[in-house]
């Protein structure tokens, strides 16, 4: 069997295989073997009837083509190990290049190969916002809050008031109106301060010294920096009427306050909880954008080669994830397509950049796991594991968690288990090297390591002196 490889473009390999006439041989008497044994031939029990016979009755074409299948299949694994290929999945049989002798024609898609950049040169500030006075203050006050007693009152509003208002709105564009709020029922807290407010700051504030009954129209401009990019500059109209006014009396913000909330002695005990709590929150916000920040710089730093059946088999799994989200909202794709009147090439070819992104970001944090050898230590995977397993018991149906029971479900969570911690300790360390913390943190590491050992050294037991028997005695 002679062997010639051709290299293509789009990662994919040629194999151009010269089959010997005696193993092609072979295979006809294998196929006629095999086909004796599903056709009748009279006077010949099943798989009895002699090669020439077979021949005769099959002719031989359809013996050739069944031995040219039998040939395929016998040789194609001998054809990828003697080629020295690394196939990122089956290969196909392009054409029969020639009958005499057999010749064929194989494309391969070959693995990915990913060339990492000099990543641990890479670096990116790391500054989240520091939690502060202000925001701690905000988050009880929330927590007041919710323990505000609120009674109807026949009065004018007041700062601190809640309103209810049938508010409706629009934008207006030159002469023309589109509606950017229908009308509804909404109570409004009036707001003093810098409190965060509804809508705008400064909106509740126009309720102050109206009763019910009371309507008006609120006209404002957004900034044009306004956090949302869509109303910059939009020149807006409120419509309302008041319903009613409540008075809105909040607890006092003493230990009393802190233990009713049923968790804490006094109130810096509250306020410290809080601290920690926002600092966890804005953390974890501050670092989901990093992250993404950094692995996509990581990204731009590499070199990619996979085959194009790679990328498709990425665009499935996009394509599935699509249809799981349009089933939890009681769609099928069908009548997605339809309402955006579209086929399904034409949604292949729109999520295409995702996929990509996808891939890409899966090869090169499946690399940089490699080369900075992550690995997971046995009692955080069994954490993460019974978290994971408690969690999808209390969020599921009683129906999607009776499945939990079955061991091929429960197999594919801990194999999911497993590449997110994966993917989670790899995104970590990126974190230390882009923000200069990977040194100190391996130094810190290694010294409680030393600590550990010396440690364990001096808990030794002393050795005990007996007097060893000689034979004398």
């Amino acid at each position: 069997m002679k062997i010639e490889t051709q290299f293509l473009e789009n990662h994919q390999a040629k194999l151009i295989v010269e089959v010997e006439a005696d193993q092609m041989e072979e295979m006809k008497r294998r196929a006629a073997s095999k086909l004796a044994r599903r056709i009748k031939i009279p006077g010949f029990r099943p798989g009895k009837a002699p090669y020439p016979v077979i021949q005769r009755t099959v002719g031989e074409a359809a013996l050739v083509e069944e031995a040219m299948e039998l040939l395929v299949n016998d040789i194609y694994p001998k054809v990828i190990e003697e080629a020295n290929l690394k196939p990122y999945g089956p290969g196909k049989l392009e054409k029969v290049a020639s009958i005499e002798p057999i010749t064929l024609e194989f494309v391969v898609p070959l693995d990915a190969q990913v060339t990492l950049g000099d990543y641990r040169a890479l670096r990116r500030p790391y500054e989240p916002k520091p939690v502060t006075d202000e925001d701690i203050e905000k988050a009880v006050n929330e927590l007041r809050g919710r323990q505000a007693v609120v009674e109807p009152v026949e009065r004018e509003a007041q700062s601190g008031d809640v309103v209810t208002v049938i508010l409706s709105g629009v934008r207006k564009d030159g002469d023309e109106e589109k509606v950017l709020l229908s009308e509804r029922s909404i109570p409004v807290i009036i707001r003093s301060g810098n409190e965060e407010d509804f809508l705008f700051e400064g909106f509740s504030k126009n309720f102050i010294g109206l009763s019910a009954d009371a309507e008006g129209v609120i006209e404002h401009t957004f900034s044009d920096d306004d956090e949302n990019e869509a109303l910059r500059g939009v020149l807006t109209e409120f419509r309302y009427k008041v319903e009613n006014v409540k008075s809105r009396t909040l607890p006092e913000l003493d230990d009393e306050f802190a233990k009713s909330l049923g968790e804490f002695e006094t109130l810096s005990a509250l306020q410290e909880n809080v601290r920690k709590a926002l600092e966890a929150q804005v953390e974890a916000t501050y670092n989901e954008t990093y992250d993404d920040a950094i692995v996509e710089q990581t990204i731009e730093a590499t070199q990619f080669l996979y085959p194009p059946q790679m990328l498709e088999d990425e665009l499935d799994q996009v394509i599935e994830s699509w249809e799981n989200r349009l089933s939890r909202q009681g769609l099928d794709m069908d009548i997605y397509l339809k309402s955006r009147e579209q086929d399904m090439d034409a949604l292949r070819e729109e999520l295409k950049p995702v996929a990509e992104k996808r891939l890409k970001r899966g090869l090169v944090l499946f690399e940089v796991r490699e080369k900075e050898n992550i690995q997971i230590e046995n009692q955080e995977f069994q954490t993460e594991a019974v978290n994971t397993l408690s969690y999808l018991q209390r969020s599921l149906s009683e129906k999607e968690a009776r499945q939990l029971k079955n061991q091929n479900v429960r197999n594919n969570v801990i194999n999911n288990v497993v590449v997110d911690l994966m993917t989670r300790k790899t995104v970590e360390r990126l974190r230390d090297i882009f923000s200069g913390k990977l040194e100190s943190k391996l130094a810190a590491d290694e010294a409680l390591k030393e600590e550990s050992a010396e440690s364990a050294e001096q808990s030794l037991p002393e050795p005990v002196s007996q007097d060893i028997p000689t034979a004398e005695s």
